[in-house]
């Protein structure tokens, strides 16, 4: 049941982004152009959905549960650091360059999208990257506790 409401939500989410052109890589690029020929649209689109999940959010929040009545998971780590810095300005560089954020992308990508098919792609990659990356580290820290 949990992965057809899943597929459901996800669905929405997509007919949502389609509708109101965030899957169109030129409307983000425009809100992002705001020294140029500046589109609000993007801005709008965020609003409307802050509005629509804040008070479900809340709610969730206050329960510890999902809707589902499962766990709600929360982020241990909530201290702004390099690494969340320099994650952020990654996606925002490839997001500006692109006009792609994941959910579009895979919109784009089921569409056969070319653009969107090569983004998924690097985001892939780039996923793989910071996962070799955090078990290297994970490995080093290991090793320095056994031999510190």
């Amino acid at each position: 049941m949990a992965n057809i409401a899943a597929l459901s939500l996800g669905l929405v989410f997509g007919l949502g982004l389609i509708l109101s052109g965030m899957t169109n890589p030129a409307n983000v690029q425009a809100f992002l152009d705001v020294a140029g020929l500046w589109n609000p649209s993007l801005g709008l689109v965020m609003a409307a959905a802050i509005g629509v999940a804040i008070i479900p959010f809340r709610r969730a929040i206050r329960r510890g549960r999902n809707w589902q009545g499962e766990k709600l998971w929360q982020p241990e780590r909530t201290a702004v650091d390099a690494p969340l810095l320099l994650g952020s300005a990654l996606f925002g560089i490839g997001w500006g360059l692109s006009g792609f954020c994941p959910g579009p992308a895979l919109v784009g990508l089921g569409a056969g999208y070319l653009p969107a098919v090569a983004f998924t792609i690097a985001m892939v990659f780039g996923m793989e990257i910071h996962n070799w990356m955090r078990a290297a580290q994970q490995r080093r820290l290991t090793i320095k506790k056994r031999h510190g």
